[in-house]
């Protein structure tokens, strides 16, 4: 059977989702846990709807894992608990306190937390004013010592939307493609005082939304006109002009699916387009 897993962490002191030797990461933790409360033979196997940078954070990851039936019942144990509500108790019990299993639930048919994902939500904070710089929020908002202009970097982003080639955003990883469809880009002034980015795509690829913010941020400080985002775009390749921001503004914070019935196809179409 395959499971869901709706999860949220704190990236600061992770190297990422990723597993890597000798490094600690999200999915090295959420697999070492779920290995240790079923008793598994071997190491559980993940698959992620975004795998985030190191210091990204998540509000709203999404994981699937598969899973024989009686493996899943040894997280009941001695309670009269439904298995999955059991395995997010005992998953909340032994994870550690910057991550957290939300949900566990029976995935429906065609579910692949990757390939079905139609979108992907992130949020950037930014706080460009050092009197309302709160110390409490500093592990998920970068402080900026200029003023920005808002509604300069939303007339840059409106020209960014759509399906184009972003390898001048995209850090480039060897035979993978770049192109993804753009599907929302702005910025808004909140009641806090702060700036919140909101970056919605079909997929990212590797420090693409933090390029996307550093392409901007010159534009609301004035540095940069509103074509400089574009001009960046269309040199197909990275620019040093653009700074890649801090990781720890940065949080996934929703992955979008389609309905139950549409799931597996979407699936095939998304790994042909990934292939390609």
């Amino acid at each position: 059977m395959r499971l869901r897993l709706d999860l949220a962490y704190d990236g600061t002191d992770f190297h990422g989702w990723a597993s890597q030797p000798g490094l600690r990461t999200v999915e090295r933790e959420l697999a070492a846990a779920v290995t240790t409360v079923l008793r598994l033979d071997e190491p559980a196997r993940l698959t992620v709807a975004g795998r985030t940078d190191a210091g990204v954070h998540a509000a709203g990851q999404v994981v699937h894992v598969d899973l024989e039936p009686e493996e899943l019942e040894r997280a009941v144990g001695h309670s009269d608990r439904h298995p999955e509500e059991a395995l997010g108790t005992r998953l909340r019990g032994v994870l550690p306190p910057d991550v957290v299993v939300h949900r566990v639930t029976r995935a429906p048919e065609g579910f692949d937390a990757r390939f079905s994902a139609l979108s992907r939500r992130y949020r950037y904070l930014v706080c460009d004013d050092p009197t309302r710089l709160d110390p409490l929020r500093r592990r998920e908002v970068v402080a900026l010592r200029s003023p920005l202009d808002v509604d300069a970097m939303n007339a840059a982003t409106a020209r960014l939307l759509g399906l184009r080639n972003f390898a001048a955003f995209c850090k480039k990883r060897e035979g993978a493609s770049t192109t993804r469809t753009l599907l929302r880009y702005d910025w808004e002034r909140r009641d806090d005082g702060l700036l919140e980015a909101t970056v919605r795509a079909d997929a990212f690829c590797h420090s693409m939304v933090r390029a996307l913010i550093g392409a901007l941020v010159p534009v609301g400080e004035g540095r940069r006109g509103v074509d400089f985002p574009v001009e960046v775009l269309t040199g197909l390749s990275r620019d040093p002009r653009v700074k890649v921001m801090p990781a720890h503004g940065l949080c996934l914070v929703e992955v979008e699916y389609p309905e139950d019935d549409a799931l597996a196809a979407r699936a095939v179409e998304a790994r042909a387009r990934r292939e390609d």
